[in-house]
Formats: C-alpha cells, sequence, structure tokens
C-alpha cells in the first residue's frame, strides 16, 4: 500500500528557490522593504501632510526605486558573487535619506534598516563587516541629527540613538548563528544524505549480485512472508512458472498447479503444500511432491527455512525446489532393469539346475539325454541374453560401412528366418528391388533385420503375414517391416525401443523376450546416422520403419 508523502516546508521553500533564478531571489528580497516604503508613501498625505514635500525624502524615493530596478534589470549571473550585497548597502544608504529629510514627520526610519541588516548578515559575507555595518549604519544615521542640534537630546533620544543601533547588531548576530547553524545543519545533511546514497548504491550493488547468484543456480528459490505471498524469485522459478502456464495462471500457482504425493495420484490437501508450509514456519528438507498430471509432471524436491528478525519473530521463509524427475524415472527405471534382468538370468539358470539334477538321476541314457538337451537350450538362451546385455550396456554401437546389396542382404536374413515362419504358419512376403547397392555395415544390418523379422513373426498368429519393403529415393533407403500381430497401444509404440521394456500386450501373451532387442536395433541404426520409428495399433499388427543414408 502506498503512503502519503510528507512533505518538509523549509525543504519545500528551499527547493522553490532553487528552481526561481538568481534575479528573482533577489528583487523578492527587496520587496519587503518596498511593500513598507509603498505604504509609507500612500499614507503619507493624510498622516504626515508635507514629508513628501521634502527634496531628501523624494530622493530617497528615487534611489529606492532604481536599486529595485537594479535587482530585476542587472545580469547578477554574470557579476561577481558578492555583488549583490550592495543592493542593501544601498538600501541603508537610501535609509538615510529618508530619516534625514522626514525625520521631523516619522522618526522611526532607522527601524528600517533590519532589512538591509538581516539581508547582509544571511548572506553568510564578510560576518565582521556585516556585524560593523549592522552596528555603525544605524548610529551614523540617528546621531549626527541629534548632535547637530542646538538643544541637546534628552535621555529618551540619546537611549534610543544607542539602543537602535545595538538592537540591529543583535539581530545580525543571531541572524549570523542562526545562518551558521543552518549551513551547519545542512552540511551534516548533506553528508548523511552523501552516506545513504552510498549505502544505498552498496545495498543495490548487493541486491544485484544476490540476484545474479540466485539466478545463477539450477534450483528453484521463492520467498515468501508470514501470509504466503512473494517477495523474491529466481530465473529458475519464473522458468518453470512458464514451463507450466498451460495448467494455470503463473501469478497464483500455488493455488491452481496440481500438487500429489510420491505415488503421483494422491492429491496433497493444501496444509501440506510446500509454500504452505514455508509460510506457516515449518522447517523441512527433501520433501518431495508432484507437479501436474500425466506425461507433463514434474517431480520436485523442496526444502524450506524459516526467516526471523532480531527478536526472533518469524518474517517468512525461503523455498527452495529442484526438478528431480529425471533421478526419479531414471531410479524408477533401475529398479525395474534389475527386476526384468533377474528374472530373466534366474528362470535359464533354474532350468539348467534343474534339468542337470534330472539327468544326473534319469533311469535310461534317453531320459538323462533329453534332460541334458533341454539345459542346453537354456544355456544357450543364457548366453543370448547376456551377450545381449553387453551389447545394450556398450557406451555405443560400433559400426564399419561399406558397399552392399541391400536386396541381398533381406534375401539372406529371410531365408535364415523361414523355418521358423514356416513353423509359427507365418508368410513372409518381399518387396524389394534387385540390387539396392547402400553403404552400410552389413553384419550390423543382418542383425537389425533378424531382431525385426524374429519379433514381427513371434508376435504374429498363425496365419498372419510378414511384408518388407524396401527403396531408395534422393540418396535415403526406407526400409518397411511389417506385421498382422497383436500390436501395441500408442504409450508401448512411444517405449518399445527402451531397453528392457516390454508391452502389456508380450507379457499377458506369455511370449519370451528381454526387450533388448529393439533397443539393439535403434542403436545399430543411430550407429549409421539413421532413424527408426514404430507405428502399431492394437490387434492390427506394427509397422517398423527404418531411414538410412543410402551413401554415405
Amino acid at each position: 500500500m502506498s503512503s502519503i508523502p510528507v512533505i518538509d516546508p523549509a525543504s519545500a521553500e528551499a527547493s522553490l528557490l532553487d528552481r526561481v533564478g538568481l534575479r528573482t531571489r533577489i528583487g523578492l528580497c527587496q520587496l519587503p522593504l518596498t511593500a513598507i516604503l509603498v505604504c509609507i508613501v500612500l499614507a503619507a498625505p493624510a498622516a504626515w501632510p508635507g514629508m513628501l514635500n521634502e527634496p531628501l525624502f523624494q530622493a530617497s524615493l528615487l534611489v529606492h526605486v532604481l536599486l529595485l530596478i537594479c535587482c530585476w534589470a542587472f545580469p547578477w549571473e554574470r557579476l561577481p558573487h558578492h555583488a549583490s550585497l550592495l543592493i542593501p548597502l544601498g538600501d541603508m544608504a537610501a535609509l538615510t535619506l529618508s530619516h534625514l529629510g522626514a525625520a521631523e514627520f516619522l522618526s522611526s526610519f532607522p527601524i528600517l534598516l533590519i532589512f538591509p541588516v538581516i539581508w547582509l548578515s544571511a548572506s553568510n559575507s564578510f560576518p565582521g563587516f556585516s556585524a560593523l555595518i549592522s552596528f555603525l549604519g544605524p548610529l551614523l544615521i540617528i546621531a549626527p541629527p541629534l548632535l547637530g542640534r542646538s538643544t541637546p537630546p534628552t535621555a529618551t533620544e540619546a537611549t534610543g540613538a544607542v539602543l537602535i543601533p545595538v538592537m540591529l547588531l543583535a539581530v545580525s548576530l543571531g541572524v549570523r548563528f542562526v545562518t551558521a547553524n543552518m549551513a551547519l545543519q545542512q552540511r551534516r545533511l548533506e553528508k548523511k544524505d552523501a552516506e545513504l546514497r552510498q549505502l544505498l548504491e552498496v545495498s543495490s550493488e548487493r541486491e544485484s549480485l544476490l540476484q545474479t547468484i540466485l539466478d545463477t543456480i539450477d534450483i528453484g528459490l521463492i520467498t515468501v512472508d508470514e501470509t504466503g505471498k512473494t517477495m523474491l524469485t529466481n530465473h529458475q522459478h519464473e522458468f518453470f512458472e512458464r514451463s507450466t502456464a498451460s495448467q494455470g495462471d503463473a501469478d497464483s500457482e500455488r493455488h491452481t498447479l496440481a500438487l500429489f504425493g510420491q505415488d503421483r495420484k494422491t492429491p496433497l490437501p493444501e496444509s501440506r503444500w510446500p509454500v504452505t508450509r514455508a509460510a506457516a514456519g515449518e522447517t523441512f528438507g527433501d520433501y518431495l511432491v508432484w507437479v501436474g498430471e500425466g506425461s507433463t509432471a514434474r517431480a520436485l524436491s523442496t526444502a524450506a527455512r524459516t526467516i526471523e528478525t532480531e527478536s526472533g519473530n518469524f518474517r517468512g521463509a525461503v523455498l527452495a525446489y529442484n526438478d528431480v524427475t529425471s533421478l526419479v524415472e531414471a531410479l524408477r527405471a533401475k529398479d525395474e532393469v534389475i527386476a526384468t534382468v533377474s528374472h530373466e538370468l534366474r528362470t535359464p539358470i533354474t532350468s539348467i539346475v534343474g534339468n542337470l539334477e534330472f539327468a544326473a538321476n534319469a533311469n535310461s541314457p534317453e531320459d538323462a539325454s533329453r534332460y541334458v538337451e533341454i539345459a542346453y537350450k537354456n544355456a544357450e538362451r543364457l548366453s543370448e541374453l547376456v551377450s545381449s546385455l553387453l551389447q545394450s550396456g556398450s557406451a555405443g554401437m560400433k559400426v564399419y560401412p561399406r558397399e552392399t546389396d541391400f536386396a541381398g542382404l533381406i534375401d539372406s536374413v529371410v531365408g535364415s528366418v523361414l523355418p521358423q515362419a514356416a513353423a509359427a504358419g507365418i508368410d513372409i512376403r518381399t518387396d524389394v528391388p534387385a540390387p539396392l547397392w547402400t553403404h552400410t555395415d552389413p553384419l550390423r544390418m543382418a542383425q537389425v533385420l533378424d531382431n525385426l523379422l524374429s519379433n514381427a513373426i513371434k508376435y504374429s498368429p498363425e496365419g498372419g503375414v510378414v511384408a518388407i519393403r524396401a527403396r531408395a529415393d534422393d540418396g535415403l533407403l526406407t526400409l518397411d517391416v511389417q506385421d498382422t500381430g497383436i500390436g501395441l497401444s500408442p504409450p508401448d509404440a512411444a517405449r518399445v525401443f527402451e531397453r528392457f521394456f516390454r508391452a502389456k500386450s508380450a507379457r499377458a501373451s506369455s511370449i519370451p523376450g528381454t526387450g533388448l532387442g529393439l533397443a539393439i536395433t535403434k542403436a545399430i541404426v543411430e550407429g549409421h546416422s539413421g532413424t527408426i520409428s514404430c507405428a502399431s495399433k492394437p490387434g492390427y499388427g506394427s509397422i517398423f520403419t527404418i531411414s538410412l543414408p543410402a551413401r554415405s
């Protein structure tokens, strides 16, 4: 809430004088005396008849008029700083003429010397001369007429002749002391102002440095007061607000964004929101919450520390949070990998051990041979699984491209999987122009084709069809492997190239597999600077499309 500024009258007046010119200021200093003289002149015909006819009084009025004109007409800005003191000195001379010419009508003209005395004393120039002229000026005006009379002055007149100069000297000294004190206070204020400005600059520099530091770190920071109102944020928090703006108003995200617990399903009550807890004065760390729903949900690790005054009163809190979605997903994937690998390794090992025990206790050589054969097949499966694990875990898939007839490569791979297709009742159809020259690694691409065709046969029902199409256009080789199998849901199709991932439909059908073949296939394709994609629909089969540069 904005407050009404309190204006210091003295500072406002000083500010007003600073805005006007030097001529105006000098003219304003002369106006009080001029105004009094105008009043005397206007009242003279009725109060003091004949005073306006006195030559010396007329001369004094002429001097006053000339001085007033000089105040406004002279270019004081171009003259020396002390030149304006000629005006009060001229006023003293003019008042001397007024007293000499009109003393018998109005004896209080010396009192008007207070105006030039104040002017001289307040100028802070020539302090000794100002004090001296403040005493001698009135004395020289009053004393000569009294001393030049034939009759001696009365006690009252003598006392007035001395009292008025003393009084004006006291006024001069008082003005001088007040002016000096004001100047001292002004210097102190200017010093304090300079110190405050310096402190403000230091504070601004520190604030800028602090903001730069806060904007540099990749942790979101937000400072709230005791009511939960935001006081300070950093760049990372603003970025997070922008990235989640589609879910709610960024200015009130704590009220609009969906917050969930660690299971990503249970909505958090408002009392458990990190900002609410921080505003309530709680201190916590590693408090995990999920923000948003669906694929855009983000995991945040939050922490809060309170802000207290020197007396220990709660003023607010600092809330820090870090997006740990990738870490949480990695830990979840790690658990899935460990569980999958443990299961896949345990199954053939258990079969090998069990069948070897059966072989050792077999009643006939034929039974022992059958158990050994089963153990051998499981050993081969175990060897293949370990090989796949080693390949998928390698830092990169090395390829050695050379000029290759891709049509011949397809024919060779199709020939090797024909027995498997025939046993499953699957028809393999090819649509490949021959020859189809490309620059690829024939060994690795044969592995890619074998993986795709084996999967297509494995997940297709009896009587299904697997179609292979290849073409080269504009320097790009495109290969399609299409099946009429069980298909994949869109979410499963998006994750089919992840290591150890197996679709729900595959797990439900009890079809064996490690979830590594397509991950290895993707690595080989990308090693050729190519891309692979999957388009599928449950119950309608899948299409795997590979795009490769036809020439290196």
